[in-house]
């Protein structure tokens, strides 16, 4: 059975020197995949959306995380190798819905869709 899936936004903000001059997004990206290696699978993606949490991850649950409720897990700024290595650990002990995420993951969690709430609160007030 395939481990999480993981998406690493590389849009119009996350990854580019532009937003984060001083992060090796590239060797982030690297360290990423090789750390999950085996129990997951690691994918890239145009924008995600909420850019002003670059770098985003998104943790998708195994299909059996998911039938019993697991929902995709969001992490933003992914911007050290703690923090990857810290998914990496999660992934390796099953992810979303099967393992409890390890602190330096759980402070990067964020819901998208309360961010664009706020933000749609803001623009209307």
């Amino acid at each position: 059975m395939p481990g999480p899936l993981l998406t690493a936004c590389r849009g119009c903000c996350c990854g580019t020197l532009r937003k984060h001059p001083d992060i090796d997004h590239a060797a982030l990206l690297a360290q990423l995949v090789d750390a999950v290696g085996e129990h997951g699978r690691v994918r890239t993606s145009d924008c995600l959306g909420p850019c002003a949490e670059s770098n985003v991850v998104v943790v998708a649950p195994t299909r059996e995380a998911r039938r019993a409720g697991a929902r995709p897990v969001w992490l933003r700024t992914v911007l050290t190798p703690r923090a990857v290595e810290g998914i990496a650990t999660w992934v390796a002990a099953g992810g979303p819905g099967l393992a409890e995420p390890p602190l330096e993951v759980e402070v990067l969690t964020f819901d998208p869709a309360s961010r664009t709430e706020e933000g749609l609160g803001a623009a209307a007030g």
